[in-house]
C-alpha cells in the first residue's frame, strides 16, 4: 500500500487516483501510524512553503515523513513536495524545511539574466517542458532523455550535492527538475498531471521495492 500524506494542502485525490491508474492501492492519510506501514510514501504538495511547514508540523506529521524514509522505503516528493525536503526555502523569507537533503529553494525571480527576461517567459514556469536526464534513475525507465512533462512552479531547488540530481530543466536558466537520492525521489514536475510518461512514472515508483 502507497501512503499519499494528507496535510490539508496539495492535490491529493488527484495522486490517489493516478497512481490507482497504473495498478497500485493508493491511501490519502495523515495517520502516523499508516504511513510507517505503508510499503512505499506519496509527499505531495502544492502552496506556498511556509504553510505546508506548519501544516505538516501541525498535523504531527514531520516524524512519520523522517522515520519512512529512514526504513528505506521508497519515499516520492512531488511538487512543493520535492521542495519540503531541503534545509530551507527563500519563499517569503528563510523558512526551515524537513532538512532530509542538503540544499536550498530559491525563486526564478531575479535569476532569470537580462538576456532573457524580455522575451515570453513569465513566472511562475507552468506548461510543458522537457527534462534532460542526468543519472541512471529506475523512475525513469522506458522513458526517453528530453521527455515533455507538466509544471507549474515559481521556485526551484539547489541542492548542495551534485550526486543527487537526476534531471535539469531550461527555463531562461538551467534548473532541477527532480532529484534522487538513495530510496529518495521527488519531481518538480506534476507526472499525475502528464498523461502518459507521467503515468510510466508513477507506475515504475510503485513497483520499487
Amino acid at each position: 500500500m502507497i501512503a499519499v500524506i494528507d496535510y490539508g494542502m496539495g492535490n491529493l485525490r488527484s495522486v490517489q487516483k493516478a497512481l490507482e491508474a497504473v495498478g497500485a492501492r493508493a491511501v490519502v492519510t495523515r495517520k502516523p501510524a499508516e504511513i510507517l506501514s505503508a510499503s512505499s510514501v506519496v509527499l505531495p504538495g502544492v502552496g506556498a512553503f511556509k504553510d505546508c511547514m506548519a501544516n505538516l508540523c501541525q498535523f504531527g506529521l514531520v516524524d512519520a515523513v523522517h522515520k519512512s524514509i529512514q526504513s528505506g522505503k521508497p519515499f516520492l516528493g512531488i511538487c512543493l513536495g520535492l521542495q519540503l525536503l531541503f534545509h530551507q526555502s527563500q519563499e517569503f523569507g528563510q523558512v526551515p524545511g524537513l532538512e532530509v537533503l542538503p540544499g536550498d529553494v530559491v525563486g526564478f525571480a531575479g535569476k532569470i539574466p537580462d538576456s532573457v527576461s524580455g522575451s515570453a517567459l513569465k513566472i511562475p514556469h507552468m506548461g510543458w517542458n522537457t527534462v534532460q536526464v542526468k543519472k541512471n534513475n529506475p523512475l525513469f525507465k522506458s522513458i526517453p532523455d528530453n521527455s515533455y512533462f507538466y509544471f507549474v512552479h515559481s521556485y526551484f531547488v539547489v541542492p548542495e550535492r551534485s550526486d543527487d540530481i537526476a534531471t535539469t530543466t531550461e527555463y531562461g536558466i538551467e534548473f532541477v527538475s527532480s532529484i534522487h537520492h538513495e530510496n529518495i525521489y521527488a519531481f518538480q514536475f506534476h507526472p499525475e498531471k502528464s498523461q502518459k510518461l507521467g503515468s510510466t512514472l508513477l507506475k515504475n515508483f510503485s513497483e520499487l521495492q
